[in-house]
Order: C-alpha cells, then structure tokens, then sequence
C-alpha cells in the first residue's frame, strides 16, 4: 500500500526475493507474502484474486477497511 490514487492510499503488489525485520509475513496457498507494519494497519482481513473480464485481467482486493474506494478499484481510503 502506498500514499495516492484519487482515494488516498493505492494498492501495490510486487515481489520480494526476502523479507525485513519490519515487514509481517503471512503464508497463502504455499506462497510467503510479507506486508510492511504501516500497510497491515490498513489491510486486515483483505482478500487478493486474480480476475479477468471485460476490461482485462487483474488482481482484485476486497478490503473491509476501505471506507471509500475509486471507480477503478484501484485505490481508497480508509
């Protein structure tokens, strides 16, 4: 999660070959998935699906912290 997007915070994924003393580390279908302490603040209980339609394909997040998300779904606040 990183500060922009027209919501306030905007989701970023990428990978990591190893994690830090500050990053939380989480185990999904046998993949290792670290999360920075600010970040897990705002993304609790989130789910991550890769989805394709219409406007292509992408990785969808349902945060229940989101009080506000764009049209996109790319970004919200919290």
């Amino acid at each position: 999660m990183i500060g922009g997007g027209c919501s306030g915070f905007s989701y970023d994924l990428f990978f990591e070959d190893e994690h830090t003393e500050m990053d939380q580390t989480f185990e999904s279908h046998g993949i290792p998935l670290y999360v920075d302490m600010m970040s897990n603040t705002y993304l609790q209980g989130t789910e991550i699906d890769y989805v394709e339609g219409l406007h292509g394909a992408g990785f969808k997040f349902g945060n229940p912290q989101a009080k506000t998300t764009c049209g996109c779904g790319s970004s919200f606040s919290a």
